[in-house]
């Protein structure tokens, strides 16, 4: 889940006062050209952007393991998948600004190979976001009851239980996950068609996907979901799965913007 924004460390923005004809346009203008604003401190720029996928990405697995180890009996897919999703809004608003609120590494790849983020930033990325799933697993074991996270274990996902569901699911991982990268890419990240409604998009997709897809296999979309409640419950069967599934996507919706729906500054060819 991810919205990429002004904060992202990764999209250059210009300082540059306004000018006009070669002169600043007004008196406030001028002071600032006579005196820009300092450059961000390494702090804003490379430890608190990782820090805050680290803290995104722990609400968002603590949330959604919990939604799933007490989700009462009757209420199906529909309590994890709005839990799921409608946390994602208030996260990604408060944190956008920071880090572009990604809180998934397959959304971290994706927007480095779409020319959204620098590379010096994309492992430690990656690594906040793991080490978030792992720290909101091990929160949900801490509140949940036990006996209902011995059953569900602990939020990982179990739904594979065969080796004949292995297709079915990791298409559906697949199918599922670059649904939600191609919502964020355009509602976030393409010049063309971004709207500040991006976070509300994704959190939608992110509902929708499992209420259709929960019974072939989760779906998971963001390896970081899956890996937390693994390491804490240690449940690896068919593990691979959420991760394969997602990474492959990841790569088939970057090459749709790289080269069909990205604007003239993300597209390769055809500008």
């Amino acid at each position: 889940v991810a919205v990429l924004a002004s904060g992202n460390p990764g999209i250059e923005l210009s300082q540059a006062p306004l000018v006009l004809s070669g002169q600043p346009s007004t008196k406030e203008e001028m002071v600032d050209a006579e005196h820009p604003p300092a450059k961000p401190h390494w702090y804003e720029r490379y430890v608190m952007p990782c820090l805050a996928e680290l803290m995104g990405s722990t609400v968002f697995v603590f949330l959604g393991c919990l939604s799933v180890v007490e989700n009462t009996e009757g209420t199906g897919r529909m309590q994890p998948a709005l839990v799921h999703g409608l946390s994602v809004v208030p996260i990604v608003v408060m944190l956008e600004n920071i880090s572009g609120a990604h809180f998934n590494p397959v959304v971290s790849l994706g927007v480095w190979l779409i020319g959204g983020m620098k590379l010096i930033m994309l492992i430690p990325y990656c690594i906040a976001q793991l080490v978030g799933g792992i720290l909101g697993a091990a929160l949900t074991k801490a509140v949940a009851s036990s006996g209902s996270y011995a059953i569900t274990a602990g939020g990982a996902f179990n739904v594979i239980k065969t080796d004949s569901q292995i297709g079915p699911a990791l298409g559906n991982e697949i199918i599922l996950t670059t649904i939600l990268m191609l919502v964020v890419c355009l509602s976030a990240a393409n010049g063309q068609t971004k709207s500040p409604l991006a976070p509300v998009c994704a959190a939608l997709t992110v509902a929708i996907n499992i209420l259709a897809g929960g019974a072939a296999s989760g779906p998971c979309m963001n390896p970081a979901r899956a890996f937390g409640p693994a390491v804490v419950a240690n449940y690896w069967t068919y593990h691979w799965v959420y991760w394969v599934g997602p990474v492959i996507a990841c790569l088939i919706s970057s090459l749709l913007m790289r080269f069909v729906f990205g604007d003239r500054k993300m597209r390769l060819f055809l500008k």
